[in-house]
């Protein structure tokens, strides 16, 4: 059985529920029978279980149906020895930030390497010009952390989702491609939110430990965590006036607002987006 919390808080509310998912527990279990027919209580299920289908249930048979069912559901685990490979044994590896999506490199893989890939935890690959393994970071400290390993439609590149440290490129660029062939200007404009959201979170960063003059950012640290609240809060009252506009551009320019004087206080209190993201991906 997997972890979950039984509850039994017959005058609880749906920030209870919710406060025990986000402590860790993985699912919530209902007493509906030792409710007693408690309305409310039977309400708060309910309502629980809309919001969180899979980690709310009404009693432990039904949880461990749904276990049972996913767990057949689930995808067989394939070998080495399922994969194409080219005439040396090996088969490519494309790296890919698992954050942003980019592209960081590609390398090769033999059955070896993958298999200390997948019991280090370390992307581990096979270097034809030294013919050896070669743990990515070994030397230089730029480990890339597996987050995933999956296999293309015809099982003969592998994709690899990885959590970067430092840049992948030994030149010092983020990425091994970074050297441009040919691009569509249109496309090129395109933004990936997350990309956006930790370059200015990260300007903003800097300006705190490099202070420039003049800066508007290092004027609201000089002035403390009063002045960084005071705006938040004055953004977020100027997004509620700007929603009541019928223009759209303005509540655009508000909210954009809001998240730089956002990003300011998580700078000031030591909030990343990684922490962000993981509580949002943790409410489903």
């Amino acid at each position: 059985m997997s972890d979950f919390v039984l509850f039994n808080k017959y005058d609880a509310v749906f920030d209870d529920v919710k406060h025990l998912l986000y402590e860790g527990n993985k699912y919530v279990v209902f007493d509906l029978e030792g409710c007693n027919g408690n309305a409310s209580f039977m309400d708060l299920y309910k309502y629980s279980k809309e919001r969180f289908p899979n980690k709310v249930f009404e009693s432990e048979e039904e949880l461990n149906n749904y276990l049972e069912k996913a767990s057949e559901n689930k995808t067989a685990e394939l070998s080495f020895s399922d994969f194409k490979l080219n005439s040396d044994g090996l088969i490519p590896c494309i790296a890919q930030d698992y954050k942003t999506g980019e592209v960081l490199m590609m390398a090769y893989m033999n059955e070896e390497s993958y298999k200390k890939t997948l019991e280090t935890g370390l992307m581990t690959y096979w270097t034809r010009s030294r013919q050896r393994l070669w743990t990515k970071g070994e030397e230089s400290g730029h480990f890339q952390k597996v987050i995933s390993l999956t296999i293309d439609c015809d099982k003969d590149t592998i994709l690899a989702k990885v959590d970067q440290t430092g840049p992948a490129c030994h030149t010092g660029n983020p990425t091994c491609f970074f050297t441009p062939l040919t691009t569509n200007a249109d496309e090129a404009d395109n933004k990936d939110i997350y990309k956006v959201l930790q370059d200015v979170y990260s300007v903003i960063a800097d300006r705190k430990a490099n202070p420039r003059e003049g800066s508007y950012t290092n004027y609201l640290f000089d002035k403390g965590i009063d002045k960084i609240l005071k705006k938040v809060g004055e953004e977020s009252t100027e997004i509620v006036i700007a929603a009541k506009n019928p223009d759209p551009k303005e509540i655009k320019y508000e909210i954009a607002d809001f998240l730089y004087h956002a990003m300011v206080l998580m700078v000031e209190r030591g909030v990343t987006w990684e922490e962000i993201a993981e509580e949002l991906a943790n409410r489903e």
